[in-house]
């Protein structure tokens, strides 16, 4: 079918997406500052590999629990069909394709200010709607990413995320709260993250940090506008892409959310966890987006805690990575005097983590925030 790719009501780029979900072709260039972040365009013509790898981009991944029977219930056979279906509008960008002819506007079809279907949401979740209703497609959750399941709602006219847990300990919503917490008695800019129970299942709740104006770009998108030098780190690389983009003040939210993720040990700060926010309209760089998705931390799926577990992006090893924190002048440790209690008074909320476990964590944390106070003593 025939689309004019969009950046709200600027039209970027005429391309056919064929019936497996693909981008079989493009057309027309129309505007080359309105692409999206990272994609390339050559003498012949746009990258369409490097767009295809965005547009797929925006489906749901295949590791997202519960995936295949929701699949089943919608009579797809791949989540990247679902894209096209709500016309590739999301909650974190101002993308979305406009079906030729058809008159439509950002206005009329975006989820900020429009409301839209519980459906695919409810489906997601493993529950079973009405035979007898046809399911609405028109959702955000056709392209939210991540491997927990995940809905957006409305609640008072506001859009939030809701995440589940996963495992044995449900632990990833308890998680949420408590690296929230500890960043804002940090004053880190960070996404506040707090807990909803549904038929005693634990679930976080998180406001949209972007508006009708602002969108996310993540580091995964960043990375592609340069050609990475192999005598360059991975962190390196990443700095020279901002500097070249013109992200303003990145170093420190970079120090800072590599300390995060060393008190929390996050298992899973790939470059699609972390990015930046530029503004929509003028195409301006506000600077790196508040921390978000902490859930998969604190050893959310053992039962040893305090052993060694693997970090990202730049390094394997949460002792290696901490050592790209160039500036610690912001760390204050007596702002997280009580944490532990913190820790504690949100995990006991949990029926599948006991008084042990929840001590335990409180006790490698404190550990943690001890090590980053001996670092700063260093580096400061």
């Amino acid at each position: 079918m025939e689309y004019m790719l969009m950046h709200k009501n600027i039209p970027v780029v005429d391309m056919v997406i064929d019936e497996t979900g693909f981008i079989s072709k493009l057309a027309k260039l129309h505007d080359e500052r309105h692409l999206p972040i990272g994609i390339q365009v050559f003498k012949p013509g746009i990258d369409r590999k490097g767009l295809n790898d965005w547009w797929l981009g925006r489906s749901i991944p295949a590791s997202r629990d519960g995936l295949p029977g929701a699949l089943a219930a919608l009579e797809l056979s791949s989540s990247r069909l679902l894209i096209e279906k709500s016309l590739g509008v999301s909650l974190s960008d101002h993308y979305w394709i406009c079906p030729k002819g058809s008159g439509l506007d950002w206005e009329s079809v975006n989820f900020f200010t429009n409301d839209f279907s519980k459906d695919v949401g409810e489906i997601l979740f493993g529950k079973k709607l009405e035979t007898n209703n046809q399911i609405d497609l028109v959702s955000p959750d056709n392209t939210s990413d991540g491997w927990l399941k995940k809905k957006w709602v409305i609640l008072d006219g506001r859009r939030y995320l809701m995440k589940g847990g996963s495992g044995v300990f449900q632990q990833e919503p308890f998680n949420e709260v408590i690296a929230s917490t500890i960043m804002k008695m940090l004053d880190v800019s960070y996404v506040d993250y707090t807990l909803f129970f549904d038929d005693e299942k634990a679930f976080s709740l998180c406001e949209n940090f972007l508006t009708t104006t602002t969108e996310l770009v993540p580091a995964w998108r960043v990375i592609g506008v340069l050609k990475k030098f192999s005598q360059n780190s991975s962190l390196t690389h990443l700095y020279r892409c901002c500097e070249q983009l013109g992200i303003p003040s990145v170093s420190k939210a970079i120090d800072q959310m590599l300390t995060i993720d060393y008190i929390v040990a996050n298992e899973d700060r790939h470059y699609n966890n972390f990015g930046f926010i530029r503004n929509a309209d003028n195409l301006e760089w506000i600077g790196a987006a508040p921390i978000y998705d902490s859930g998969t931390s604190l050893w959310y799926n053992s039962a040893r805690i305090g052993q060694k577990v693997d970090s990202k992006p730049f390094n394997s090893s949460h002792e290696e990575q901490i050592k790209h924190v160039g500036d610690l002048s912001w760390f204050d440790m007596n702002a997280l005097k009580g944490i532990d209690e913190m820790v504690i008074q949100t995990l006991s909320q949990s029926q599948n983590i006991d008084e042990y476990r929840s001590n335990a964590i409180a006790r490698i944390i404190i550990d943690r925030i001890e090590r980053i106070e001996r670092l700063a003593s260093c580096i400061n």
